[in-house]
């Protein structure tokens, strides 16, 4: 089963808002057949998987083992349960059911009908963890939200608003080439209004090789930002959050909120509904703060480095347990969690 994480985990950044997913075929304790999601709308790791193998007729006497409940309905490709059950295959290990509720158990039901053998639950905890982002869409029915800062070791998030654009970097360029591989796993990234007036960012993930490119969102409470920046250069796909206007103007989206309601649940509601499964939220210390404050937030990644402004835009306390701890060279990076998660136990 671990074998067939490790493959499932090679589809991050490339399956959502679907699952990650892995399989492996074991015919008398060898590997014979193996596959992975490669990408939203292809094959199943249970197909690609079968397909793998040279002798189909061993598979009568195989086992698969499966990251995730094989799906029991038609959406972008067949049933995988309906393939295995074609496969007549001896035994089907898996690690978590399906919590769609197009699945959610109907899958191993289907299965075990056909006289074949189901076991579950499997290494359960790092599935859970290797598809928190997918578990969070299904569940909450918004995306999954990491919250990204980088703060001074004498605890700034930023040096005053008109600072020269290099005297606000904070990080170091190994953990700036860590954050464009972040990029590139989520879905999206997200940057208040005055981060994207001041800073004038990208907002992509040039520095890292990567299977996509992130979505570019903002709010844009007051109506103040205009057509002058990179954001709307055109070359990604980009939303801006307003009370304004719902229009598109070629890559831009203006996705229009309500006043009656919370913004970023709003905005969170509308990406879901736009199948976005994660945000990386880079800034600036307002927004980041709004999250927090609201709860709707689900986990944080903060770098520590060695530089220190002496003044500056305080950067936000977040006490939570620290579930991953690294460094690279002076920059000290803290993961943090904010769900009831195996991890958190």
């Amino acid at each position: 089963m671990q074998r067939a994480l490790d493959l499932a985990s090679l589809g991050l950044g490339r399956v959502s808002p679907n699952p990650m997913v892995g399989a492996v075929i074991v015919h008398n304790d060898t590997i014979i057949g193996e596959g992975w999601h490669q990408q939203f709308g292809l094959a199943h790791a249970e197909v690609n998987a079968v397909n793998s193998v040279q002798n189909k007729e061993l598979l009568v006497e195989s086992t698969i083992y499966v990251t995730l409940e094989p799906c029991s309905h038609f959406g972008k490709t067949p049933p995988c349960a309906d393939l295995i059950i074609q496969s007549k295959f001896k035994k089907v290990v898996v690690a978590m059911l399906d919590p769609n509720p197009l699945v959610a158990g109907k899958g191993i039901q289907r299965i075990r009908e056909a006289g074949i053998d189901v076991e579950i639950g499997i290494l359960e905890s790092e599935a859970k963890i290797l598809n928190k982002r997918f578990l969070n869409f299904i569940e909450k029915k918004r995306p999954y939200v990491i919250l990204k800062w980088a703060e001074t070791a004498d605890g700034f998030i930023a040096p005053a608003l008109d600072a020269a654009k290099e005297a606000k970097q904070i990080s170091n360029n190994l953990s700036q080439l860590l954050v464009h591989k972040w990029r590139r796993e989520e879905d999206a990234i997200m940057v208040g209004m005055n981060t994207l007036l001041h800073d004038n960012p990208h907002l992509d993930a040039r520095l890292a090789d990567g299977f996509k490119q992130p979505v570019r969102i903002t709010l844009d409470e007051k109506g103040a930002i205009s057509g002058n920046y990179n954001f709307f250069d055109g070359k990604l796909s980009s939303i801006v959050f307003n009370y304004q206007k719902e229009e598109v103007e070629g890559d831009i989206k203006y996705l229009k909120l309500g006043t009656k309601q919370e913004p970023l649940l709003q905005l969170l509601t509308r990406l879901y509904g736009n199948g976005i499964g994660s945000v990386l939220v880079e800034g600036g210390s307002k927004l980041i703060a709004r999250f927090l404050e609201t709860n709707l937030w689900d986990e944080a990644r903060v770098c520590t480095s060695g530089k220190t402004f002496g003044t500056g835009i305080v950067a936000p306390i977040l006490r939570k347990p620290i579930q991953e701890k690294f460094e690279l060279e002076t920059d000290c990076w803290k993961v943090m969690l904010n769900c009831p998660h195996p991890k958190c136990a």
